[in-house]
């Protein structure tokens, strides 16, 4: 499958941003979805798992700020984003099974 990320940009440290990864063919079989992020320099880690029953996963270090959801009937997932800090600023990645997003760039400016 085919993934589209979209929403990223710029934000001020405290504000919100809300990205969406939409499917090329249908996720509703597709258990696990993903975003990673990869800031310069650093490796790309998980920020938020979420399942086809809707379970969540989260980083640690974005647990009560981001929120992962998924509308199986818009072959689509979202990563709202609350409460932002210049530490969130990367590159955003959706992924399914072994197919990844091209990535949409997240800057926080403090």
């Amino acid at each position: 499958v085919q993934l589209q990320a979209s929403g990223g940009g710029l934000v001020q440290a405290g504000g919100s941003l809300r990205l969406s990864c939409a499917a090329s063919g249908s996720i509703a079989d597709i258990n696990f979805m993903g975003w990673y992020r990869q800031a310069p320099g650093k490796q790309r880690d998980m920020v938020a798992v979420i399942t086809s029953g809707g379970r969540t996963v989260y980083a640690d270090s974005v647990k009560g700020r981001f929120t992962a959801s998924r509308d199986n009937a818009k072959n689509t997932i979202y990563l709202q984003m609350n409460s932002l800090v210049p530490e969130d600023t990367a590159v955003y990645y959706c992924n399914a099974r072994d197919d990844w997003g091209q990535g949409t760039l997240v800057t926080v400016s403090s």
